[in-house]
């Protein structure tokens, strides 16, 4: 691939989302600018990282779609995960130091065991090798020099999950891990907490994020694919902004009540009380911003300015969905 620091590219305004199949090796962010350079763009940003030993689901916002791209931290993911059995090191997966070995006796029985046990609410104690930051510092830079920091266990939730052996030579049993989780899960911490009660430890020797929020691996588009299409194709695999609040209740403004919202002011209709909504024109059809409602007031959150709204006017088509009115 040809390398982003080499070449000048002309910037542009590029406004949507890249679901991308992330490779393994390339942190989140060394892939999010080799994505943002094939695309020219101005202004990039990812919805949450992968590790760089990690592949899969990492949606891209480019333009406008970074405004809201927090919105898809808290989202549910899905990953498959092979574990090494009988063998833990110091970082959880294959990267690590050995420190300990045992042996593996393991039957059917006891993965049927572990996958009741570890589906539902649990506590986990974030890994020393992750990027939560204590004291502004990420925990693997502490982990790095030799640093053990006090973490605070967490509450997190498995909400499917599916543990099975994975076909290994005798010498390296395996189990393959597939689990929904909720924000802030890790699939490392999982992996070593099964390995532990089956007695004989684990170590993750893949991982793949396989589903994040809506968005599914078998959408994703890979960068050695992304870089030879043409330039028109890149920019046409880029999903609408609105992709991001698919979830959100959906309202549409006429044309003067539009134009008041993008500017800040409230709105007053037959609404019922939403969290979380969607606010759209009616002409043109164009996604505005996001809101909540509350006692009949529709009340502003992020908003696309008037220029991100022609541009991605000209870039993407009309929404589909049928607008909900007062």
């Amino acid at each position: 691939m040809s390398p982003p620091s080499r070449v000048r590219v002309q910037r542009r305004p590029v406004h949507g989302v890249l679901l991308l199949d992330k490779p393994l090796g390339l942190s989140s962010n060394q892939a999010l600018q080799k994505a943002k350079w094939l695309l020219r763009a101005e202004k990039a940003g990812h919805t949450g990282t992968l590790d760089p030993l990690a592949t899969g689901v990492l949606p891209l916002c480019f333009g406008a779609a970074t405004k809201f791209s927090q919105l898809h931290l808290d989202a549910d993911k899905t990953y498959r995960a092979v574990a090494h059995l009988g063998v833990r090191t110091s970082t959880g997966d294959a990267e690590g130091e050995v420190i300990a070995e045992r042996p593996v006796q393991v039957t059917a029985q006891d993965l049927a065991r572990v996958q009741a046990q570890f589906t539902g609410r649990l506590t986990q104690v974030p890994p020393m090798h992750s990027a939560l930051k204590k004291d502004g510092k990420a925990l693997y830079e502490y982990a790095r020099e030799g640093v053990e920091v006090e973490r605070a266990p967490r509450e997190v939730e498995i909400y499917r999950l599916k543990v099975a052996a994975a076909p290994a030579s005798p010498a390296q049993p395996a189990i393959e891990i597939v689990a929904t989780v909720s924000k802030g899960t890790y699939i490392r911490t999982l992996g070593e907490d099964i390995g532990e009660a089956l007695g004989c430890g684990a170590h993750l020797t893949a991982l793949r994020r396989t589903a994040t929020g809506g968005f599914d691996v078998s959408q994703c588009v890979t960068l050695e694919a992304l870089e030879a299409l043409p330039e028109d194709e890149r920019l046409a695999l880029l999903q609408p902004v609105e992709c991001l609040v698919a979830g959100h209740t959906r309202v549409t403004l006429g044309a003067e009540d539009a134009g008041r919202f993008l500017s800040g002011v409230r709105r007053r209709g037959a609404w019922p009380d939403a969290d979380a909504v969607a606010v759209f024109g009616e002409r043109p059809a164009a996604f505005l911003g996001t809101a909540h409602v509350r006692a009949g007031e529709l009340i502003p959150g992020r908003l696309l300015s008037p220029l991100e709204i022609q541009q991605t006017l000209l870039s993407n088509p009309a929404p589909r969905e049928e607008a909900l009115t007062p």
